[in-house]
């Protein structure tokens, strides 16, 4: 007998928090100082990235279906025991607590694995629509079934302390202890997509929105009952599961796989490297969206699963890796690719192109693909002889034309499907490219047939085979026919990476989303911006009056130069060219103020015109970034002078402490955008804040009903706390990921402006940019700033995976003009 502390975390249903709960209980139980096994129950590869993150070990998967019944226990095991004994096992549920395979009777559910495992069950309830109903709801998960043992609730989403109350005391009633409420602006989730969350590897701020998770966890959920509910679960009898080996392969010399992973490959299990190991292999990650060849060495290759499809525009510019991969498969390397591995192999996933060993392009679909199913291998495989029986899990939204080749990899519950390949000739499979996830602790044979591939071969040389040719079929050069008319998003293009546009997401939070779905009902009636005005004018602290919404920082240029009665003009450049190009087409041409690269584009105010009337200037200013200081910017003020600021970006900026928003702002206008922020290019919303006069003479301008409806939805809602909130924490990302761009280019010899913002102005030398839309990447020109000339360029700010995507390509660009020069 062995004593495993375990407690299983469990829900009512779906989009209830258990996996926000969970990931929180592991982090703070691991911060308190205890060693924390983590595990999820059934084929799910994106939460056991975010235990593994929370714990510091690897996130493990429990599931009857893939791995069989009889291999639980053991496993659950090895997860407690390896890679060293822990305190206690927090096994996260699936679904509701009964929900399994479908017509299966809760095959694989939580409460399958809970009485498999005899652990404890606490259940995590969303109470943010009920109140005593939840107790009536815990005591049917109860009574459902007499051998799965509810020990406790958790209840999230409380809406204020007599919520809470209320039903915390109907629950215990039941004689089932409370656990933990948690209010419901407490929760620190991660962003969701089209396959749910977005794994932790891609987002590099997780570890800082852990902590904050692992802190409110520890406030409002009581981790010492939890630990003694997990100590009192039974001994279980069971041995420890340990890879299966060959005496053959396992004292051979040991053969190298290469193991796709960074960001656009984050499925796998774990034992899956284990049980290669076992079998004389050497697993050797390599990233597809950065890495410039497979390791050196390379044996074998397994292509795991993960969001290919997401990230297709970036791994189609590393032509040089796309070369080698497909070198080492048409040369017979033995290759294993599941799901995004397939989708790799394939000639072009949504147009992108990629390796181009697999005689199929793959596209997104409408309808996601999820289940359980048997699969047969039709006939000799790289993964086992004919009539190979495995289960396994789909789980993709890509389709693939054709949906298979002559020689299918399986027959999925008897329908073909995948590609089992023989590129090179050999007269046996070297290639098996599915849809089909399996796992190889359930499944060993599959792992052993890899490795006698992998050992039964020779190093390939791979010289001599085709090679992918750069490819230069981008979108031609966007003419520029008026530098002040020219913006970012002309030059764009799907089939390039987009660094050139500002905007921070590709679609609003779903919050924002769901709530703009919510007000397309009242569209019949004309919009109503006094609820907007209100809410921006309590955001910033000022009269309603001062506020006008407009249809983004555009209108408001517009409306200022139909207003303007200034005698002289000046615009501050470089920056946004809006403001200028509004004045000319309003018959008006200002004066420019050119500040100076040598001075790091700083302002000094004598520049300015003393008798200058208008003026103009960006803070931060796009396209430098450069964020001018308050007092700075204040010295531009005096009588008889409107210093109009277009701080379009100040909300990047933590604590807007610069912003020139204030009760009293007589000689003073400044212009707001919410489109960057929140992923709303395509609905323009903004607002001018100043004196009520200058507000009274916009709005005198401003044509009736511009704003629409859903402009001014987005700008009561991303003026509430919450959003606010969520803002802060993007600002914070923000500021770290511009660090590591900065940095990036500096480690190219590079001196880029210090930007404050969400960009980042660079001279990298004429002809670079070119060449970077050449390789798929678009950055903005800088040639149409004023003050700019052709060796400037914009980069927004990404993630930086996709920033270090970038300085490879830029690296190799940067090295050849060097070498030519």
């Amino acid at each position: 007998m062995v004593k495993i502390p375990r407690v299983l975390i469990a829900a009512a249903a779906s989009g209830q928090g258990k996996t926000t709960v969970a990931v929180g209980v592991m982090a703070a139980l691991t911060r308190a100082g205890r060693v924390v096994a983590g595990a999820k129950v059934g084929p799910d590869f994106i939460d056991p990235g975010y235990h593994a993150l929370a714990t510091g070990r690897p996130g493990r998967n429990l599931d009857p279906w893939l791995q069989g019944e009889d291999r639980i226990l053991p496993l659950l095991r090895h997860g407690a025991q390896s890679p060293a004994p822990s305190d206690l096992t927090v096994i996260e549920g699936v679904m509701g607590l009964f929900d399994g395979r479908l017509g299966s009777d809760g095959w694989a559910s939580t409460a399958h694995l809970a009485t498999l495992t005899s652990s404890p069950v606490i259940v995590v309830i969303d109470i943010s629509s009920a109140a005593r109903t939840v107790a009536a709801v815990v005591h049917g998960l109860r009574g459902f079934d007499p051998e799965v043992h509810v020990a406790g609730v958790i209840l999230n989403k409380a809406g204020s302390s007599r919520h809470a109350d209320e039903v915390r005391r109907s629950v215990e009633q039941l004689g089932t202890p409370v656990l933990g409420v948690l209010p419901r602006d407490a929760g620190v989730s991660a962003p969701s997509r089209h396959l749910g969350l977005v794994p932790a590897a891609e987002r590099p701020e997780a570890a800082a929105a852990l902590e904050r998770l692992a802190e409110q966890t520890a406030a409002y959920v009581d981790l010492d009952a939890l630990v003694e509910i997990a100590s009192a679960a039974p001994d279980l009898d069971t041995p420890t599961w340990t890879p299966t080996t060959s005496d053959a392969l396992s004292t051979a010399t040991p053969r190298r796989v290469a193991i796709a992973g960074g960001r656009a490959f984050t499925f796998r299990y774990a034992e899956t490297e284990e049980q290669l190991r076992a079998l004389g292999c050497e697993p050797v990650p390599f990233d597809p969206a950065l890495d410039t060849a497979l390791p050196s060495g390379t044996q074998g290759i397994y292509l795991g699963g993960g969001f290919p499809e997401v990230h297709a525009a970036a791994l189609s510019t590393n032509m040089r890796l796309l070369a080698d991969v497909r070198d080492a498969v048409l040369a017979g390397v033995p290759t294993v690719a599941e799901c995004a591995g397939l989708l790799y192999l394939a000639q072009a996933v949504d147009g992108h192109e990629l390796v181009g060993a697999v005689p199929a392009t793959a596209a997104m679909h409408p309808r996601l693909t999820l289940r359980y199913v048997t699969a047969v291998a039709p006939e000799d495989t790289l993964l086992g002889p004919a009539g190979t029986r495995v289960r396994g899990h789909e789980f993709h939204r890509t389709r693939t034309t054709p949906d298979r080749g002559d020689r299918a990899a399986w027959l999925l519950d008897g329908a073909a499907e995948g590609w089992s390949l023989d590129p090179a000739g050999t007269g046996s499979p070297t290639v098996h490219a599915s849809y089909l996830h399996t796992h190889w602790a359930g499944h060993p044979e599959l792992a052993l047939s890899f490795a006698n591939a992998v050992h039964g071969g020779e190093t390939r040389s791979r010289t001599g085979l085709l090679h992918i040719t750069p490819r230069t079929c981008h979108r031609s050069e966007p003419d520029v026919t008026d530098p002040l008319e020219h913006h970012g998003d002309a030059e764009t293009d799907p089939s390039l990476v987009d660094l050139a546009v500002n905007v921070r997401l590709s679609t609003p939070p779903p919050w924002l989303a769901r709530r703009l779905r919510d007000t397309i009902g009242d569209l019949a009636a004309y919009p109503d911006v006094c609820g907007a005005r209100s809410a921006v004018a309590r955001r910033h602290g000022v009269e309603p009056d001062m506020v006008l919404p407009t249809s983004g920082a555009a209108e408001a240029f517009v409306l200022l130069a139909r207003m303007t009665r200034a005698r002289r003009p000046v615009v501050v450049h470089p920056q946004f060219t809006e403001p200028e190009a509004a004045l000319r087409r309003a018959g008006i041409l200002p004066e420019r103020v050119v500040l100076d690269a040598v001075d790091g584009f700083t302002l000094t105010p004598d520049l300015v015109p003393a008798d200058a009337d208008l003026v103009i200037i960006g803070n931060p200013t796009n396209p430098t970034g450069v964020l001018h200081p308050r007092g700075t910017l204040g010295a531009l003020r005096c009588p008889g002078r409107l210093l109009v600021v277009d701080e379009a970006f100040m909300d990047t900026v933590a604590g807007e402490g610069d912003s020139l928003i204030s009760p009293e702002m007589d000689g003073v206008l400044v212009l707001r955008s919410l489109t960057k922020t929140w992923g709303l290019a395509g609905l323009r919303s903004g607002y001018a804040v100043g004196s009520p006069s200058v507000i009274a003479d916009l709005a005198h301008h401003q044509p009736h009903w511009s704003v629409s409806t859903l402009a001014a939805t987005v700008m009561e809602a991303t003026c509430s706390m919450a959003a606010m909130s969520e803002a802060s924490a993007a600002v914070a990302d923000t500021t770290q990921w511009r660090e590591h761009l900065l940095g990036g280019l500096r480690g190219l010899g590079l001196h880029p402006v210090d930007s404050q913002t969400s960009f980042v102005l660079v001279d990298v030398g004429t002809g670079v940019r070119e060449a970077m839309r050449a390789r798929g990447y678009a950055l903005r020109r800088g040639d149409t700033f004023p003050g700019l000339g052709p060796q400037w360029v914009r980069i927004a700010v990404r993630d930086p995976q996709t920033i270090d995507g970038m300085l490879r390509e830029l690296a190799t660009v940067l090295t050849f003009e060097e070498r030519t020069a």
